[in-house]
């Protein structure tokens, strides 16, 4: 089954779920800022994109900029830290069996459908 981790107020994560729409009809939306990542599944995500952690990092946000910044911080703690903060983790991500992308630019998870 095609996962999306979604953030509805965000436009590339609004125009990815529209390319799913068009391309498939079976898939599962995860709103992620609701439905809260574990560390363990951020792993697993971290995992199928082959990134490291910090790669899924919003570096941009208030949060990390605050907070984060500027710290030696080890993958444990940066998978925590959006574990704890989700508005840090990229997005939107599609996962499709053992396949992910974080889709940006938006087209990017045509990949792989």
């Amino acid at each position: 089954m095609i996962s999306i981790y979604h953030n509805p107020r965000c436009s590339k994560s609004r125009e990815a779920l529209q390319l799913l729409e068009a391309n498939t009809s079976d898939f599962k939306v995860i709103k992620y800022l609701d439905d809260v990542l574990t560390g363990e599944d951020l792993e697993n995500i971290i995992k199928l994109l082959g990134i490291t952690p910090i790669d899924l990092v919003r570096k941009n946000e208030a949060v990390w900029k605050e907070n984060f910044k500027n710290s030696n911080l080890t993958d444990t703690e940066i998978i925590a830290a959006m574990a704890k903060h989700p508005k840090l983790i990229e997005r939107p991500i599609v996962i499709n069996g053992n396949k992910a992308v974080i889709g940006r630019p938006p087209h990017s998870i045509l990949d792989i459908l």
